[in-house]
């Protein structure tokens, strides 16, 4: 078998993972191309590795912009590796560790060259979750989001730079975005006159936008770290599994109760045999009313006798009645918000210049704000709250 180059091997494990994105995950189909992008990251993974493509005794500058991009392999492979398909808590436990241990060595990585400021990096390295305070947990979350939010624009206005489509568009994916930046799909932009001056400065962009990117993923990062050990402290807390089916004595016991007192079919003795036998239980249906016609037909005609309050009046009359009384409301409605509340005409009023009614108005718009002014001063806001001690 032809052994791909490190390019062409990332750009296939990168387009097969942006195709299981936006697809189900329990789908066969989608489990199908994760396990195929996960073999070919572990692939580039080992070849990176053996290659030595990165060393710890080799600073930032020295890695060229060729190989820097293979420092999102890691990180690719935990993404799509975190999709996996998992039947038991032991199995998924298994993949959440084996993802963290993905995510971890990236942020080595990147540590280990100095990538990322060291003020973001004690920004990130802050797990949110673990601060009690409210106050303080939220201040951190902002300061994480805006650092993130400042690096996506910074992102966006480098793809501008190198006339890509801007980072906002919902058709890609973070992984389209990576698989851009690789050195054979990256196309020439427009020559100048000096080829060489042309491919030092695409070089130089296309630098700036892979550790911008790479300062992305590692704040990401440790977000997935963060969301995974909550998951996991989750997962070690619940309940093991039920082996065989459940059992509900419960449900059995009513189901019994439930039968002892059915009547399904006619009882054998007839209508003329015991009523119940030994242990309690009826043998045939029977009524609780006389069994004579005429004492039924007796007890029927005193239903809604005399005795009973019958209505007097419709509900139309009634209503009528209460109208009159004044106990039912009018007014409402669409008509009702249209007409200016008593304030609201008491201020148009006070506003009629050069009549007696709009001086009269205005004087008594004044004694009323005067008014509302010393209530405010001789009650403030917050007086009645005694913050319940009583």
């Amino acid at each position: 078998m032809t052994t791909l180059p490190l390019p062409t091997l990332f750009s296939r494990a990168l387009t097969t993972a942006s195709k299981a994105t936006n697809l189900p995950t329990v789908d066969d189909d989608t489990q199908e191309l994760i396990q195929s992008a996960v073999a070919d990251l572990k692939e580039l993974d080992r070849r990176v590795a053996a290659l030595s493509l990165f060393s710890s005794n080799e600073v930032l500058e020295d890695i060229s912009t060729r190989n820097l991009v293979y420092l999102f392999a890691r990180y690719v492979l935990a993404e799509v590796q975190n999709r996996m398909k998992t039947t038991d808590r032991d199995e998924r436990m298994t993949v959440l560790k084996q993802t963290q241990v993905y995510l971890r060595s990236f942020i080595h990585d990147l540590d280990t060259y100095c990538l990322v400021p060291e003020v973001d990096r004690a920004l990130y390295a802050q797990s949110a979750s673990s601060i009690k305070d409210a106050a303080k947990r939220r201040e951190v979350k902002i300061k994480q989001f805006k650092a993130e939010k400042d690096l996506r624009a910074r992102i966006e206005a480098v793809r501008k730079r190198r006339k890509q489509i801007p980072v906002g568009d919902l058709s890609q994916s973070d992984f389209d975005l990576i698989r851009s930046l690789l050195p054979s799909t990256v196309s020439p932009q427009v020559s100048n006159e000096d080829d060489d001056e042309d491919d030092s400065e695409t070089d130089e962009i296309l630098r700036e936008a892979v550790l911008l990117l790479l300062r992305l993923n590692y704040a990401q990062a440790y977000s997935q770290l963060e969301s995974m050990d909550q998951e996991l402290e989750l997962l070690r807390n619940a309940p093991p599994p039920r082996l065989g089916p459940p059992s509900d004595n419960r449900k059995n016991k009513l189901k019994e109760q439930d039968d002892m007192w059915k009547l399904d079919t006619k009882s054998p003795a007839g209508e003329s045999g015991p009523l119940f036998d030994s242990n309690g239980k009826p043998l045939r249906p029977f009524t609780i009313l006389p069994a004579g016609a005429a004492d039924r037909t007796r007890l029927q005609s005193q239903v809604f006798g005399p005795g009973h309050r019958l209505p007097t009046m419709s509900i139309d009359e009634y209503l009528k009645i209460e109208q009159e009384r004044g106990n039912i409301l009018t007014g409402g409605g669409p008509q009702s918000e249209e007409q200016p509340t008593s304030s609201e005409q008491l201020a148009m009023d006070s506003e009629t210049d050069g009549t007696i009614f709009g001086d009269v108005k205005s004087e008594e718009k004044r004694q009323k704000d005067e008014q509302w002014a010393q209530f405010k001063d001789a009650n403030p806001r917050g007086a009645g709250n005694t913050m319940n001690r009583g």
